[in-house]
């Protein structure tokens, strides 16, 4: 047991072959069906797993590395740069893509993808739950975009990735890492109602 929890591949191999043991055990055993229905709870699911990867990283960013940052030492601050902050902004910015392409394909096999882009108007707002699944797409199509297009190239900037911009100036290196904290900050105070708006879709409304 300590070969595969010592191996973060081999924990999340062996997590994903015991999901694959429940999906042969719904087919076998319960008699379960691989139709429209399963293909919808698939990406359903998808959705999930990709969503806390990006809002468990972007709250680690938020809630953890840059209110800490102030303290550690400066001589030790180089390994976060470095190091953690790359890779975590590597499954960060590739959590966001996959949690927003999922989304869109789930709401595509409901059938509501068109009602939730507009907020239910195009079904003259006669289902509450697609204009709250709406203002949660909406605040999460945003996240995603400050994090490709505004968050990332400037935490490049700020962190020098891959020796991009070995010549930069250090004023316009901390105006980078700035902007890249006021945009984090930015989506954290969404995720809040996103989130909301996400599950308020199907608990408090309906969604057909």
């Amino acid at each position: 047991m300590a070969g595969i929890l010592s191996n973060l591949r081999n924990t999340v191999i062996v997590g994903f072959v015991l999901t694959l043991l429940m999906f042969i055990a719904y087919v076998a055993a319960w008699g379960g069906a691989v139709d429209a229905g399963f293909w919808r709870f698939l990406f359903r699911w998808m959705h999930v797993l990709s969503g806390v990867m990006w809002i468990g990283l972007l709250w680690y960013f938020n809630f953890v590395q840059i209110p800490t940052m102030p303290s550690i030492p400066d001589d030790q601050k180089p390994a976060i740069g470095k190091h953690i902050a790359p890779n975590a902004l590597f499954w960060f910015r590739w959590g966001a893509m996959a949690t927003i392409i999922t989304g869109l394909i789930l709401a595509m096999l409901n059938g509501y993808l068109i009602s939730v882009l507009s907020l239910g108007v195009s079904t003259g707002f006669s289902v509450p739950g697609h204009t709250a699944l709406g203002v949660g797409m909406w605040f999460g199509i945003i996240m995603w975009f400050n994090v490709w297009f505004i968050i990332w190239p400037n935490q490049q900037k700020a962190l020098n990735i891959d020796n991009k911009y070995p010549d930069i100036a250090a004023e316009d290196k901390a105006r980078a890492g700035r902007m890249a904290m006021l945009f984090s900050r930015t989506n954290t105070l969404l995720s809040i109602p996103m989130l909301f708006a996400m599950v308020s879709a199907q608990g408090l409304f309906s969604l057909s």
